[in-house]
């Protein structure tokens, strides 16, 4: 297949293959040059490309943190020096210049003798069933913080005439107390729920590589994974609710679901507001 730039581009920000065949006895062994292969890309490009992506974030962490009051918001943040930060999510967090690597860039500008890490356990297409198998590994790390921003591929449908979502929302509600009671029980770690966001509907149905899978949205499914994250009583950033319509396209790719540089910036000063508003 002869992809476009565009298509290129998508393909690097959505899909990380080391990270999809982690689990697997030769995964971390996965060259640069393999990742490109299964991506049907260029090395060269392949190099290239992730370089930019990972350079954007760097420069989205400094647009933030040019302005005093972002500063001054990780300066409050309960971040203790050492501090260790979980990023759980999918596609929207496992992207290279995601806002999870934008805050890892903002507190190593900001707060470099902290040494505080932000390790992002995203994969691409997960639900929060397949981040009940990965929260084993995250609680084994010892976090201080763990972000949740998973829930997106729970109110994923697919096919042409869909009856239901991937995951149904009380499953879904079922899995995030889970995540909960094992944070409680087995770690000392503070916990901060990411609702999903919002997509464009029409954008996703129509996109040259959604489509192909019969991937499929509607805002009202995603609405109801915002809502059982509401039900705790935690702390929630919620981005489904801060992003509305007329602002969220500008914020997102062509395909109407996965956030551009802007729109990762976008989240991770979110992400910040709330967060620093925590004692």
């Amino acid at each position: 297949m002869n992809m476009s730039k565009e298509q290129m581009h998508w393909m690097v920000k959505v899909f990380q293959p080391e990270k999809t065949v982690a689990s697997l006895p030769g995964g971390t062994s996965l060259t640069e040059a393999a990742r490109a292969a299964l991506l049907g890309l260029d090395p060269g490009y392949y190099a290239a490309e992730l370089a930019r992506l990972t350079a954007g974030a760097k420069n989205a962490a400094q647009e933030l943190l040019a302005d005093p009051h972002v500063g001054a918001m990780v300066d409050r943040l309960p971040l203790q020096a050492g501090a260790r930060v979980c990023a759980l999510g999918d596609s929207r967090t496992s992207d290279p210049q995601s806002w999870a690597a934008i805050l890892q860039e903002i507190f190593s500008a900001r707060r470099p003798a902290d040494n505080i890490s932000v390790v992002a356990s995203a994969i691409s297409g997960d639900t929060t069933t397949h981040g009940l198998i990965r929260i084993g590994e995250v609680l084994a790390a010892a976090p201080d913080w763990i972000l949740f921003f998973l829930g997106l591929n729970d109110a994923r449908t697919q096919g042409g005439e869909p009856t239901k979502t991937i995951v149904h929302r009380e499953e879904t509600a079922r899995n995030l107390a889970e995540f909960r009671s094992r944070i409680t029980r087995e770690t000392k770690a503070r916990h901060i729920w990411v609702t999903p966001v919002a997509v464009n509907e029409d954008r996703v149905t129509n996109h040259w590589a959604l489509s192909h899978f019969g991937v499929r949205f509607r805002n009202e499914d995603i609405a109801e994974v915002a809502k059982a994250m509401h039900g705790f009583g935690d702390a929630v950033v919620d981005l489904f609710e801060r992003f509305d319509a007329s602002s969220l396209d500008a914020l997102l790719m062509d395909d109407g679901l996965h956030f551009t540089e802007n729109g990762q910036r976008r989240i991770a000063l979110e992400v910040l507001r709330s967060w620093s508003d925590l004692n």
